[in-house]
């Protein structure tokens, strides 16, 4: 699967998970989304997801593909860490 896919489905996972642990009773840890929050919760992370892939195609764009890979690393990173969050959310539905 080449890096570019890899970047565009970490957006997407992120989009998912931050959304659902919103749901949850998480917090946005990002100064960037918090400031943008005032638009709504979703409508605050769509456009963080949009501004990500913009950036993206830019890399591409000026041939820069490690730096599309580097921010791949950070995503799933982030990915995991939505994900421990939704665990200890007040939310959680586990249990």
């Amino acid at each position: 699967m080449g890096i570019y896919q890899v970047f565009i489905y970490l957006q997407l996972l992120d989009l998912l998970t931050t959304l659902l642990g919103f749901r949850l009773g998480a917090a946005e840890a990002s100064p960037f989304i918090r400031l943008m929050m005032h638009a709504g919760p979703a409508t605050a992370v769509i456009a963080s997801k949009v501004l990500a892939l913009g950036i993206g195609a830019l890399c591409v764009y000026v041939n820069k593909s490690h730096v599309v890979r580097w921010i791949s690393y950070w995503y799933g990173g982030l990915v995991i860490w939505n994900l421990m969050v939704m665990l200890t959310a007040p939310g959680h539905m586990g249990g």
